[in-house]
């Protein structure tokens, strides 16, 4: 794929540490943005140089190297397989906290799952997959929500699967320990329901309880290659705020995954900021980031 990289500003020379002989070049990002596209299919821009350079400052010093260039050099030989996941995981984006976009969780509430619950004779399980699960904000509100909102009876009859491409996020995500203020959106009850309070020195942390994160599965996955590792399809599939960062034929090409995963009837919620618009696929708006897929 080709791309123009324009000369970074000169405020962006500003951002290098002082310990760096250069700044990162042409040459080399241009190179690094081809690898992050071949690996993962996020499209960076020449907007995006000051960003890559100042997510990879602090590993070039653990690697005692002194350029970008050399970064470079590491990840053409054979040692770059290696520090090639840790570039993806530097480079993906993780924002996220609990209950984001709430509207989707509204929607959850009071329309597909009582539509769900309407079909008697069910006997498989609803099943949702938090496809970019970040650091298990989604996925543990889907816990949450689903929790509170499916009847007792009906308690065990949900299960989350959440993949992410990012090992570092996945890590902080299975462990489920959080900071107070990243749970601002999550209500008094609910949070003494699902979470547990930290003391000593996790004093000003929560940890969500085993029984919900026993709920959500996590795993590690490029939703661009190879097959999906559920030999279900899903009722729900979330994918937001994921797309913005590809192109369009790989935004169609990842729809069209997705939606093979997805049972008739099936949900794809997307961001807020995201829209289908443009891209083949076969699934029907239902509001805006919210699409179905036709029952056959």
């Amino acid at each position: 794929m080709s791309r123009t990289a324009a000369r970074p500003p000169a405020a962006a020379k500003l951002t290098e540490p002082g310990w760096l002989t250069t700044t990162l070049g042409d040459a080399d990002y241009e190179f690094l943005c081809q690898l992050i596209y071949e690996r993962s299919r996020i499209h960076l821009g020449p907007d995006k140089r000051v960003l890559v350079a100042s997510r990879l400052a602090k590993r070039l010093r653990h690697l005692n190297l002194n350029s970008y260039q050399e970064y470079c050099e590491l990840m053409r030989s054979p040692a770059g397989a290696e520090e090639l996941q840790f570039l993806i995981d530097r480079i993906s984006t993780n924002h996220t906290h609990f209950f984001r976009e709430i509207k989707h969780f509204e929607f959850i509430r009071d329309v597909i799952i009582p539509t769900w619950n309407a079909v008697k004779g069910r006997k498989e399980p609803f099943r949702i997959w938090s496809s970019a699960s970040s650091t298990g904000e989604e996925p543990y509100s889907l816990a949450i929500h689903f929790a509170e909102n499916f009847a007792p009876a009906e308690s065990g009859r949900w299960q989350i699967e959440a993949t992410d491409i990012s090992t570092r996020v996945l890590e902080v995500a299975t462990q489920g320990i959080y900071e107070q203020e990243r749970l601002t959106s999550v209500g008094p009850e609910a949070l003494r329901r699902h979470f547990q309070k930290g003391e000593k020195k996790w004093a000003g942390h929560f940890r969500v309880k085993d029984e919900l994160r026993r709920r959500v599965h996590f795993h590690h996955l490029n939703l661009l290659e190879g097959a999906y590792p559920f030999a279900w399809s899903f009722d729900l599939i979330l994918c937001r705020n994921v797309m913005i960062y590809f192109d369009r034929p790989t935004q169609e090409t990842l729809v069209q995954r997705l939606t093979a995963k997805l049972v008739p009837g099936g949900h794809l919620l997307v961001g807020h900021s995201e829209s289908l618009s443009g891209v083949k696929h076969s699934l029907k708006l239902v509001r805006p980031a919210i699409y179905l897929k036709p029952a056959a």
